[in-house]
């Protein structure tokens, strides 16, 4: 089987080289890795980083462009794996995964996408937010189109999907600005629906107030309440629900952000 791994990436040295090195260190014989990097035209030291990488690499792209969405676009569309998931510049891979991965996939051939575990870490790389993580495991074993439409638990650094179902449902929406994720997460699942990956972590989901949930997290549930309303209906149980765990998510996400301005 072949992974493809598209990195997007725009003046992300402090953690680029951590998440390249975990890719380089899932091959495996009998599994092949297409590692596409997409640059943004970065100005900080990424491209230093990624030439001392460039052997591990199967294409490298550095030009402008539009966002992280636009950047991921650009390699869904060179992505020739069976498989393909995208890793942003500041998240990583844990021993394994692909691996994994791969043999899931091969033994649920219909199934559009698969996901696994994926806790969330500070900068330093120390685990936090380990409440958020054990609420959205509560949703793994009950895991169906009604459940993803009701709350979104997948985390996107342990997501894959197959190519077929890509070209199925088309690319990510670069019209959104923090949900093309989860809205494209709901295209997939049209396709064949969605396999939980079991046992350890996949990857680890890095935190820091530069980052996009970081920054924008208002937005971004916004938007994902939006996708739920288009995908399942305004009046749909599924909506309902959505827009209850909204509420609850955006009220703790406030606080905890009022206590780190305080310090309380």
């Amino acid at each position: 089987m072949k992974i493809s791994v598209i990195t997007p990436n725009f003046n992300g040295e402090r953690f680029l080289e951590e998440s390249l090195k975990s890719v380089q260190s899932q091959f495996r014989p009998g599994l092949e890795i297409e590692h596409l990097v997409i640059d943004g035209g970065s100005t900080d030291g990424s491209l230093a980083i990624l030439e001392r990488h460039r052997a591990g690499l199967t294409r490298l792209v550095s030009e402008r462009d539009s966002g992280p969405a636009s950047a991921i676009n650009k390699g869904l569309a060179l992505a020739t794996g069976d498989v393909v998931a995208w890793l942003n510049s500041d998240d990583h891979y844990l021993p394994g995964a692909l691996v994994r991965v791969a043999e899931l996939m091969q033994e649920y051939p219909r199934r559009a996408l698969c996901f696994g575990h994926c806790p969330i870490i500070d900068e330093t790389g120390m685990e936090i937010r380990r409440g958020i993580t054990r609420f959205k495991e509560l949703f793994f074993p009950f895991s169906c189109r009604f459940m993803i439409q009701s709350i979104n638990y997948i985390s996107q650094p342990a997501m894959f999907f197959r190519r077929t179902a890509l070209e199925q449902g088309g690319a990510l929406r670069e019209d959104l600005n923090a949900a093309w994720d989860y809205e494209f997460i709901l295209r997939l699942w049209k396709r064949g629906g969605a396999v939980h990956v079991p046992g350890g972590p996949l990857a680890e989901f890095r935190w820091h107030p530069a980052s996009i949930s970081g920054q924008g997290f208002v937005g971004q549930f916004q938007e994902e309440l939006d996708a739920a309303v288009a995908d399942a209906g305004r009046y749909s149980p599924q909506v309902f629900l959505h827009r209850g765990v909204r509420w609850g998510i955006v009220t703790i996400y406030r606080e905890m952000a009022r206590r780190r301005r305080t310090g309380g």
